[in-house]
């Protein structure tokens, strides 16, 4: 997996910060094999009260969806802002998530802050949030934790570059 998504150069992250090493998920999830794969180590990953399986825009939807697949736990998808046309929805999916155990499905996580505001937007619907799973950890998630959320990883970036 490394030898496909693993970048060194200069990069921009999402959090602002630069970074002279980058990884490059949608390598991963473009390739069914690959994000098959890693969906099948995620899923022991999947703690058992969950209802709802939330993907976050853009890449935490194919994840979702290939856990969606093997768990056969419903998805739905949290855009980073609601559309301006049709439902104007944030969340799209079901038609409610009211009471339902919802687990927040991101690929890369580096500080959290769009993971943080999607779980806002989350509970807006209702839902309770069981905890935050991704492929990869990057930063420490500190900030993920200090909300009292459960935050799980199936590799930490150090992984990766081993």
């Amino acid at each position: 997996m490394a030898e496909v998504g693993y970048l060194k150069g200069t990069f921009l992250l999402r959090s602002g910060q630069w970074s002279q090493e980058y990884f490059d998920k949608y390598r991963i999830e473009s390739d069914p094999r690959l994000l098959s794969e890693v969906a099948r180590h995620m899923l022991p990953l999947i703690p058992p009260q969950t209802d709802v399986l939330a993907g976050l825009e853009l890449g935490g939807i194919p994840l979702a969806t290939a856990l969606s697949l093997q768990s056969e736990i419903p998805v739905v998808f949290v855009r980073k802002k609601p559309k301006n046309y049709g439902t104007c929805r944030a969340v799209e999916g079901l038609s409610s998530l009211r009471g339902k155990y919802v687990l927040v499905v991101e690929d890369v996580i580096t500080t959290g802050g769009q993971v943080l505001e999607s779980v806002r937007e989350l509970r807006k619907e209702g839902a309770h949030i069981v905890g935050i799973l991704c492929m990869i950890l990057r930063g420490s998630g500190d900030q993920i934790r200090s909300e009292g959320l459960m935050l799980r990883s199936l590799f930490r970036m150090e992984d990766v570059k081993k």
